[in-house]
């Protein structure tokens, strides 16, 4: 199956909104640490910041995922400049198993050598061990656990939250 990755568009958000609501519900569903909901606004910021990435396989949104360069709030003095960040990666379920955790992860690992970052960074709740060591299993280092400030400058679900800080130190040849 071919899968192109690229910018999300405003036409994409319903689907997008619909990949979070159901990823809401199947968390819910098993038990999972997880979202209680969404922020439609970051959503869209990111959208129109083109922050906001899409997977499409077989014309459908097979993934999302969204970037930014700074994350001063959550990483606070490691913040430098020098990392790119992913955030709120969304599968749509009718592609689970295809492994598209790996493709999210190898486009950021080029986008990031072509800008001469040194490090992928990311956070997920610090008492999913689950989810933590899948994102190991990729290269990426736990570094600490943290409790986001509650702020309106993060998106609704991030707030408050108690997360691992994970980071995948990038080789430059």
């Amino acid at each position: 199956m071919s899968y192109i990755i690229t910018n999300a568009t405003t036409e994409d958000l319903p689907i997008i909104y619909h990949l979070f609501e159901e990823a809401i519900h199947f968390q819910k569903i098993n038990n999972y640490i997880g979202w209680n909901n969404y922020d439609k606004e970051f959503i869209q910021a990111d959208v129109q910041n083109n922050l906001l990435c899409k997977i499409v396989a077989k014309d459908e949104i097979a993934c999302i995922f969204s970037i930014c360069f700074t994350d001063k709030l959550i990483w606070r003095e490691k913040e430098s400049g020098d990392a790119i960040y992913l955030h709120r990666i969304v599968l749509n379920r009718k592609f689970k198993g295809e492994k598209l955790f790996a493709k999210v992860l190898d486009w950021t690992l080029q986008f990031a050598l072509s800008k001469n970052l040194s490090y992928i960074r990311m956070d997920t709740w610090a008492e999913n061990e689950k989810i933590i060591t899948y994102y190991k299993g990729y290269g990426f280092s736990f570094i600490e656990n943290y409790r986001t400030p509650d702020t309106d400058d993060l998106p609704i679900q991030h707030r408050n939250l108690h997360i691992a800080l994970l980071e995948k130190k990038i080789i430059h040849s």
